[in-house]
């Protein structure tokens, strides 16, 4: 959803570096997997050892080389679809090692199982709400859109953890459990969404 809104104000800050880093020398390509690497990196090193604050700025920071790899692709004159596929799987595997290590936190630090559960369930949601646009545009349906997509995911989770090593109670166990809400929400509005189109396809075949 805030793709939606932002991308364009996004763009105008991130061209620019784009533009330079391509000068550079630097790849589109390059920068995603440097990106991804760091973020799962620190992801799985500081969240574990109770570093709150330390994984919620080095997880964020690195997370936005994904709005750099976009504004270096613009920048070459658009990116490749290779490009594409490897910029899609590097955010599944960076969200993954995200709620990943935000649930060794929970059972090995904060001795919540519940939350930990919860966290696991985030990020089958995640990746199920990633499989349904994907399966749904490769039998050429809609299934794309929804309350929660990756910068959602992001904010939410970051801002809890953030919060947290502020010292916030239960900073991280409010915002795993919306975000778990709004996932399903998520997932039940693309199934609708492919649905819908599917059924608009039919009619289309039949007038």
């Amino acid at each position: 959803m805030l793709n939606i809104f932002a991308r364009a104000s996004v763009s105008r800050v991130t061209d620019p570096i784009g533009a330079w880093l391509v000068r550079l020398g630097l790849t589109p390509n390059a920068m995603t997997l440097i990106g991804t690497a760091c973020a799962v990196l620190c992801a799985l090193w500081f969240f574990p050892r109770d570093q709150l604050l330390a994984g919620t700025f080095t997880v964020w920071g690195f997370a936005m080389f994904d709005l750099l790899d976009g504004a270096m692709a613009r920048a070459k004159g658009g990116s490749s679809t290779f490009g594409a596929v490897l910029d899609s799987t590097c955010d599944r595997v960076a969200d993954g090692a995200l709620l990943a290590g935000v649930a060794w936190w929970a059972f090995t630090v904060d001795e919540n199982e519940p939350l930990a559960a919860a966290t696991l369930l985030c990020l089958v949601l995640a990746l199920l709400t990633s499989y349904v646009k994907a399966r749904a545009e490769a039998s050429g349906l809609d299934g794309d859109g929804g309350l929660i997509e990756r910068a959602e995911r992001l904010i939410i989770t970051l801002v809890g953890t953030g919060l947290a090593g502020f010292g916030v109670p239960y900073a991280v166990d409010i915002a795993i459990w919306v975000l778990a809400v709004l996932s399903v929400l998520t997932v039940l509005q693309r199934i609708v969404a492919v649905r819908r189109s599917a059924n608009e396809i039919a009619r289309g075949s039949r007038e």
